[in-house]
């Protein structure tokens, strides 16, 4: 069975840093490419980040670029989001999913995706 576990949300303010892992099982994660996306209160799911299967290549969008960090331990069959200056605007539930993405786009929602962390950034 495939099972994908967020932890290390929270709350904090505007400016902080918050380090979000993502637990895999139940499936080959090493072939997987794998993206973070989340969900804003009264909004649809937006895809954050990607990361292809071997971790060389990532992707990001335009809202959290220079500020979010997407990783990957394959040995540990982990994914990360280190995410940085936190903004009101990022607060929002994040999902870990696995992703196909080609030619540099992310097919998100595609897969199985966790249950997510809450984030919430505020004063």
């Amino acid at each position: 069975e495939v099972q994908l576990v967020e932890s290390g949300g929270g709350l904090v303010q505007p400016g902080g840093s918050l380090r979000l892992s993502c637990a895999a099982s139940g499936f080959t994660f090493s072939q997987y490419d794998m993206s973070w996306g989340r969900q804003a209160p009264g909004k649809g799911l937006e895809w954050v980040s990607g990361i292809a299967s071997g971790g060389d290549t990532t992707y990001y969008a335009d809202s959290v670029k220079g500020r979010f960090t997407i990783s990957r331990d394959n040995a540990k069959n982990t994914l990360y989001l280190q995410m940085n200056s936190l903004k009101t605007e990022d607060t929002a539930v994040y999902y870990c999913a696995t992703d196909l993405i080609v030619g540099g786009r992310p097919s998100f929602p595609y897969g199985n995706r966790g249950q997510g962390t809450q984030v919430t950034v505020s004063s």
